[in-house]
């Protein structure tokens, strides 16, 4: 397990900002700066898509973004790519379903967070045998953010979790923004994670800000 305490985890949750250049229209470096300053708790970079920087590009660009997440003390999630976040020492890995699998990664990342992708209980279960420190959940509403998002779940499946016995960090995630992040949260979830929702705003801090209104 991780050297975060999961009720420190659960904290880290509340705002988790997904993103890499194929979702910005602005500069990536400044979307991150503003989105910490609106008060993300979480950062995940996640490259991917057909546009995606591959290679040195890539890893350029993930040690700007990492910089400015550990001047700000924000936690630096790296999306699939272990090797990547062990060059960088990034805070922890995310996985989906289709990625690396689970327990692999934790034996890799060490004492790192392990955060997993899960749509059943099945998955569920065995992301946390396999040392997850928390599950991601969704597409909770319609999102075209990513171009591999299963069907719509709803918040039935956050509610579905809870009721049978998973009681780790849950992060909700797709289609979520200001107006519906609270019922997320209501349905059971520790926090929610979102890519355009900010990534995509015409003023980054605002609609950060906007966010963590609406959470509260």
């Amino acid at each position: 397990m991780t050297a975060y305490p999961q009720h420190q985890i659960e904290k880290l949750l509340e705002l988790y900002f997904i993103m890499g250049s194929t979702n910005c229209v602005k500069d990536p470096v400044y979307v991150l700066q503003q989105a910490i300053e609106g008060g993300i708790t979480l950062f995940q970079f996640r490259e991917k898509g057909s546009r995606a920087l591959e290679g040195m590009e890539k890893i350029k660009l993930a040690e700007k973004l990492f910089k400015v997440c550990k001047d700000a003390g924000i936690p630096f999630i790296v999306n699939d790519d272990v090797d990547l976040a062990l060059s960088l020492d990034a805070d922890g890995i995310h996985v989906g379903q289709e990625d690396l699998a689970a327990g692999f990664v934790r034996e890799r990342a060490g004492d790192k967070i392990l955060g997993v992708s899960t749509h059943t209980i099945q998955e569920a279960e065995k992301a946390i045998e396999d040392g997850a420190d928390y599950l991601g959940l969704g597409p909770i509403y319609p999102t075209t953010s990513k171009d591999d998002a299963r069907a719509v779940s709803g918040l039935a499946i956050v509610e579905d979790f809870r009721k049978n016995g998973i009681m780790i960090p849950i992060v909700g995630i797709g289609g979520i923004n200001a107006v519906n992040a609270r019922d997320v949260v209501q349905a059971g979830a520790n926090g929610v994670s979102l890519i355009s929702a900010i990534a995509a705003a015409e003023n980054v801090k605002k609609a950060t800000e906007e966010l963590k209104r609406a959470l509260k």
